[in-house]
């Protein structure tokens, strides 16, 4: 073999010894700052718990804060996908952002793994949203949970307020089903913005109908002024509110005004309130172990959960899609969303996945709990 051709095999074989040992990037986004960042910031402190080296590769996770802004959760997704050449997307923390992320994944044929609630992120299934999954429960399952609870304790009537975004509008007609089912009346609906400071008109209304319960469609701590408005009104029904504000943040600024509140939750909530036989119990407190050993007792969140639910199935799919192609590749991203619609029996912190080809969910009924606070904690309601 002349020289010529020995400095071409030799640039060869560097090059294959490269590729194999190529890294596996993952762009992460959440909203760590702005209205969501309650949500946000025990999700980004949950990707420090992932692990760095999957099936042998070494994983490198490149975190971003949208702000709580739809407009940088965009540039943030292209930013990692076309300069950081991520293989996968986790991210990002509310509905709104994850839906307009969903052209960007799909246009760069990405996967994605949102950690925002709504079912309009994976449904219905279409050419985009093949490359999108996620890990929160659906509005609908929350919502009949709701509907369940309040027709059980005798309620007929329904005053709804939610987010005027699309975090409360999937919850209203979700729950307007659920609420068909359970013989309840909606007599009052409402909107606000995130960043409101007041809703005195749309609570006044609401007290004007007289429901016997009020629903709040809503995130994080903005989440507590309806509640807080409603109490000065005078107001005295049953109040709930969604899994959107299942974490301590919630009961630390809502204090006295949200005691007696109940909600749909993942088990990870409550975990160390359920029973041996629940399913989830075991994967719930090992989560909740690893989380609480860096940052402290009791200061886990069902929405660091979704994070950690995101790093379990990507792990999954990681190691699946290395036996086909290689980090770096349009082979192995596609591999790797392959993996991910293949993901069976996972159990994570909220449930256990099994996913499929029309369900980029893949949870069921064992992924939710009701709750109630009292005595300013979180109580299992069996």
């Amino acid at each position: 073999m002349n020289l010529k051709k020995m400095l071409v095999a030799v640039a060869i074989a560097f090059g294959v010894a490269g590729l194999a040992h190529a890294d596996v990037n993952v762009g992460v986004i959440v909203s760590a700052t702005g209205p969501a960042a309650s949500l946000g910031i025990p999700e980004k402190n949950t990707i420090a718990l992932l692990p760095h080296t999957i099936g042998g590769q070494k994983v490198n996770y490149l975190v971003l804060d949208d702000a709580s802004d739809t407009t940088q959760a965009v540039s943030n997704t292209r930013k990692l996908i076309t300069e950081d050449k991520v293989d996968i997307i986790l991210g990002s923390t509310i509905t709104p952002n994850s839906l307009a992320m969903i052209d960007v994944v799909a246009e760069n044929q990405t996967p994605m793994i949102s950690m925002a609630a709504s079912a309009r992120i994976v449904e219905p299934m279409d050419a985009k949203r093949r490359w999108v999954f996620k890990t929160p429960q659906n509005d609908i399952m929350m919502s009949l949970a709701v509907a369940t609870s309040m027709a059980d304790a005798g309620v007929k009537t329904v005053g709804f307020i939610g987010f005027a975004d699309a975090y409360g509008e999937g919850w209203y007609q979700e729950f307007a089903k659920a609420a068909a089912l359970k013989g309840l009346t909606i007599v009052a609906s409402e909107r606000y913005v995130r960043t409101d400071t007041s809703v005195t008109g749309q609570v006044l209304k609401i007290v004007a109908a007289r429901p016997d319960a009020v629903l709040i469609a809503a995130s994080g701590t903005p989440a507590v002024l309806p509640q807080r408005a409603l109490k000065e009104r005078g107001y005295t029904g049953k109040y709930y509110q969604t899994h959107g504000v299942a974490n301590n943040d919630f009961l630390r600024v809502g204090g006295k005004d949200v005691e007696g509140t109940l909600l749909p939750a993942g088990p990870v909530l409550v975990a160390a309130q359920l029973p041996a036989s629940n399913p989830v119990k075991k994967s719930a407190l090992e989560y909740i172990g690893k989380y609480e050993a860096m940052y402290g007792k009791g200061s886990v969140s069902t929405f660091g959960g979704h994070a950690w639910d995101a790093g379990l199935l990507m792990r999954g799919a990681v190691v699946q899609a290395l036996k086909t192609a290689q980090p770096g590749t349009a082979e192995f991203r596609s591999a790797l969303r392959d993996a991910l619609e293949r993901s069976k029996d996972v159990h994570g912190a909220h449930g256990i996945f099994n996913m499929s080809p029309t369900d980029h969910l893949g949870l069921d009924q064992r992924a939710r709990v009701m709750v109630k606070v009292e005595n300013g904690a979180w109580k299992y309601q069996p």
